[in-house]
């Protein structure tokens, strides 16, 4: 039987990333955003509209960034440049959003998660912008929201070709069959996807680096998905694992009380996309009474896509 240390989940606190330090498929950033539109001209700029919580509507120019990296300490990953007075910051002209011409056709890639409707359209070079908004900063280990950011919706762009990032995710039984957990990998163009340097709390110090956010469907936590964890892709191998076990809850949490195992009926896994591709996702059914034919078949995939990872290994 396959054995693990759990990763303790990070608090959300530490994952909330500002604007100008925004990581991939990269948001914005002003949150809960109404009447979102995105127009893309032939010079591979998009220009996205938007109107914020306070009513004020801003005109945003994108440019300069398309698909990712793969890791490289000596490579800055890809980024957008951004001009949130519409053209003026660019060309010093303030009118510029006015005359821009959009030339986006319809929308012929991959789905995605979260698309903001409307907002998917081809350029004419064959690449792909999308605007993509979901609540990344939710609570930790089930907890409700109690804080404003907690339940902001950030709003994501993203710019790519064809190749999307994947998660490829696992559920299975974990400390000789009394808990149960996921397991997975983050790979991109065929490599892992990972950062060069976190905290000591599981934060990624690079724009390599990702999180992966878990979340379980109908536990104790309640019905519907909870956030369970945020994990941090590891270092060289993009692999990641999880334990659903007792796991007490960060200082600045509204509880100190210690949260019971949360296995689910179903389970998702949610990671903004590396460098300016798409935020993915995986979702899964949850498993049974412990099976040891089938724990089997787990630990022999944990074994080949888990593979030089020395934080999961643990024993069998």
């Amino acid at each position: 039987m396959l054995r693990y240390l759990p990763i303790l989940a990070v608090s959300c606190a530490l994952l909330v990333f500002a604007a100008p330090s925004a990581r991939a498929s990269e948001m914005f950033p002003d949150v809960n955003l109404s009447a979102m539109s995105l127009k893309v001209n032939a010079k591979g700029e998009a220009l996205i509209t938007y109107t914020r919580e306070d009513h004020k509507t801003l005109h945003v120019l994108v440019w300069g960034g398309v698909d990712a990296n793969t890791p490289n300490p000596t490579i800055p990953q890809v980024r957008f440049k951004y001009d949130y007075a519409g053209g003026w910051g660019k060309y010093r002209n303030g009118q510029y959003w006015k005359t821009f011409k959009n030339v986006c056709k319809k929308y012929t890639g991959p789905a995605i998660i979260y698309m903001v409707p409307g907002t998917a359209c081809d350029a004419p070079d064959g690449s792909h912008w999308a605007l993509q908004s979901w609540q990344r900063a939710l609570p930790l280990l089930g907890f409700d929201p109690w804080l404003p950011k907690q339940t902001a919706f950030e709003t994501h762009i993203s710019h790519w070709n064809d190749d999307l990032a994947s998660l490829d995710v696992s559920p299975n039984w974990t400390y000789n069959g009394s808990a149960v957990g996921l397991f997975g990998k983050f790979v991109y163009a065929g490599q892992p996807v990972f950062g060069f340097a976190s905290t000591a709390t599981g934060a990624g110090k690079d724009r390599y680096a990702r999180n992966v956010y878990i979340d379980t469907y109908d536990s104790v936590y309640g019905s519907g998905w909870k956030r369970e964890s945020g994990i941090l892709a590891h270092k060289n191998t993009g692999t990641f694992c999880h334990s659903f076990v007792p796991q007490k809850p960060f200082a600045d949490y509204p509880s100190h009380t210690t949260r019971p195992a949360a296995p689910g009926r179903q389970y998702r896994v949610t990671a903004m996309g590396p460098g300016v591709t798409p935020d993915v996702q995986w979702v899964g059914p949850g498993i049974g009474k412990y099976d040891p034919a089938q724990d089997l078949t787990y630990n022999n995939l944990f074994d080949q896509l888990m593979a030089g990872d020395r934080i999961c290994a643990g024993e069998r």
